[in-house]
């Protein structure tokens, strides 16, 4: 297991002194600042790669840039609409660039609108760490009462609707205004740029667009871009819904081992693969996630590994982040699958047997609490959950552990 570290760009308070000294071996990172649908120039790239090998001594740190999280898929390319066809052949050129620079894995997403949703950025716990929170009252009183969606009530339960309305009618204006800017926080723009009619306007694009139809778009996609990967060497990894359920009406279609499967099948190639976010699937009591490693661990180029503590077990429900080692997915038998899986790799000689993954997200303790760093990406919770991550990779790579199965 190769152990890499996100990072944002030099804007980013974690730099890469700290992730030298964190001992990771590679980088995952994008080039945030160019539009979506733009190419990403040989020139941009060469400058993200320069950023991640020097320290701020100008020593060389030895690290790489090994994963592209993420080249963005535009909305037109999911809706099928506008500028689509142009911004595919700007991807595929941008992927040409990539692969041309030593770069073999890009991860991506084909959620709409939202890259991720929570209620809360920085939710106390008991022990005075904070997290990010998904709470399933708070969201619908958002959807219903600040963002007053047309036929929202009709997604909600009763009993939802009347505990939603409750707990807004006792939210401070101040509250009101931090869920809403949380919410906001995961569409495109920000909270304070973004007004509830751009919301609107946003959401109204995909009316007309069912969960089929959105994924015969990602299939349309992929038909495009995988052969020119498998071509040149590059593998794509698809990130799952975040959190996997419907929310605003909008489809979700990449949220559980079937949507893979159904993907995987469509455009069955090998370089047309899977982000496995043990986060993001584990918010949805029903997916297994060392059974969905065993399954289909062929097609997994990239992992996120980090945890979530469900609060309710039915869909939808509220969730926060949890320690790695402490929420609801069972990271020993999660590494040990992967683990499995890059022996199997290695047994039959694959070159990409050792398979990158980072400590994703983590809660906010010691100097985080005052760091002001990139919500979820905390540098002290993400290196604690590292550290776990490892101890366990050691304890059941050791000759001990092996001879005793």
């Amino acid at each position: 297991m190769r152990q890499t570290w996100r990072w944002f760009g030099p804007k980013d308070l974690c730099s890469i002194d700290d992730m030298r000294q964190a001992d990771v071996e590679g980088v995952v990172s994008a080039l945030h600042h160019v539009p979506t649908g733009a190419v990403w120039t040989p020139e941009e790239i060469g400058r993200r790669q320069a950023e991640i090998g020097t320290m701020t001594d100008g020593a060389p740190s030895t690290l790489t840039w090994d994963v592209v999280e993420s080249l963005p898929v535009s909305e037109d390319i999911k809706r099928q609409s506008g500028e689509w066809r142009d911004h595919i052949a700007n991807w595929k050129t941008s992927m040409r660039h990539l692969r041309a620079a030593g770069i073999e894995v890009i991860c991506y997403n084909f959620m709409p609108i939202l890259d991720w949703t929570r209620t809360d950025l920085a939710y106390r716990l008991p022990s005075g760490a904070t997290c990010m929170r998904f709470d399933a009252v708070d969201f619908a009183a958002f959807d219903l009462f600040i963002l007053e969606r047309a036929g929202a009530a009709e997604g909600y339960s009763p009993d939802i609707v009347e505990t939603a309305h409750e707990r807004f009618a006792g939210m401070s204006d101040a509250r009101k205004a931090e869920l809403a800017g949380n919410v906001v926080f995961g569409l495109p723009g920000s909270a304070e740029a973004m007004s509830m009619d751009d919301v609107k306007r946003h959401l109204a694009r995909y009316d007309r667009i069912s969960p089929a139809t959105l994924r015969q778009h990602l299939v349309d996609f992929l038909a495009e871009v995988s052969p020119l990967a498998e071509e040149i060497g590059m593998r794509l990894c698809c990130h799952p819904d975040d959190p996997p359920f419907p929310l605003l009406g909008l489809p979700r279609i990449m949220s559980t081992e079937a949507d893979y499967r159904a993907v995987i099948e469509a455009v069955d190639i090998p370089a047309n693969g899977i982000t496995l976010c043990t986060g993001s699937l584990g918010a949805r009591a029903d997916n297994d996630l060392p059974g969905m490693m065993d399954r289909l661990g062929g097609r997994v180029h990239f992992l996120h590994l980090r945890n979530v503590a469900l609060e309710e077990r039915h869909l939808g429900g509220s969730f926060h982040e949890a320690a790695h080692l402490e929420g609801n997915t069972d990271m020993v038998a999660m590494i040990a699958a992967i683990l499995a899986e890059e022996n199997r790799r290695k047994a039959a000689g694959r070159a990409d047997w050792n398979l990158p993954f980072r400590p994703d997200h983590g809660q906010n303790i010691l100097d985080d609490l005052n760091r002001g760093g990139q919500p979820g990406y905390p540098s002290i919770g993400r290196l604690k959950g590292l550290a776990e991550l490892r101890g366990i990779m050691t304890a059941l790579s050791h000759p001990l552990a092996r001879a005793a199965q």
